[in-house]
């Protein structure tokens, strides 16, 4: 993980200043994307010194990714405190995901810096991305509120959903998908969440057949 939690438990203060600096990261992303988001201003805005602020986040693609885990609790506090009311897992999951995308909307350029850090996450990065993709699934898992524990197929298809979401995200930012699209696509990764209705059999099922009626004796000259 990033940030002193690495040597252990943060401190009040310490968690405190680690706020300020995901908060300064957040606004200076809401204003101006990814490349607004220069290691000296966030330091500024958080009244840190660029060495604390180091300390706390090696990188930029450090700060961003922890950005997205920040706005994806809150998405996951949102959909336990009002879940989805649709009829069906893969209902309740395409609604879901469709509310935080119109919040996504809102925010067009912090969702940029977001997706951008994570496309260009390293190695270096692969705790913080494993974070965000568990907390992706467990927001999905959330929604769904399946009967029971998911079955193997199920957690498959929740991770289907994960990655359908983090690539329509994507393709949407780039403007190669309309919302219109983006729904569609969630609502077609979701429906893997509910069993398929069992196919008809391909053919009906053979019928006794009734042995001929015998022809009457012919009468006698």
């Amino acid at each position: 993980m990033t940030a002193t939690a690495a040597d252990g438990p943060l401190t009040p203060r310490q968690a405190e200043r680690r706020r300020g600096i995901l908060r300064s990261a957040t606004a200076l992303a809401a204003r101006g994307g990814y490349e607004a988001v220069q290691m000296r201003e966030v330091a500024e805005g958080a009244q840190v010194a660029l060495g604390t602020l180091y300390r706390y986040f090696p990188s930029k693609v450090h700060l961003l990714v922890a950005v997205m885990r920040e706005q994806l609790e809150r998405l996951h506090e949102q959909v336990r405190r009002h879940p989805p009311a649709g009829p069906d897992p893969a209902a309740r999951v395409a609604e879901a995901l469709t509310v935080a995308f119109r919040a996504m909307q809102r925010e067009p350029r912090l969702a940029e810096a977001m997706v951008r850090a994570l496309s260009f996450a390293d190695r270096s990065v692969g705790s913080e991305v494993d974070e965000v993709t568990q907390l992706t699934g467990a927001i999905v898992l959330t929604a769904a509120r399946l009967p029971g524990p998911p079955t193997a197929d199920q957690q498959a298809a929740l991770r289907v959903v994960g990655h359908t979401w983090h690539a329509t995200l994507l393709v949407w930012l780039s403007g190669r998908a309309s919302l219109a699209e983006v729904r569609a696509d969630l609502h077609t990764a979701a429906r893997l969440l509910s069993p398929a209705p069992a196919a008809p059999a391909d053919r009906p099922e053979l019928q006794p057949v009734p042995p001929p009626a015998s022809d009457p004796a012919p009468a006698e000259g």
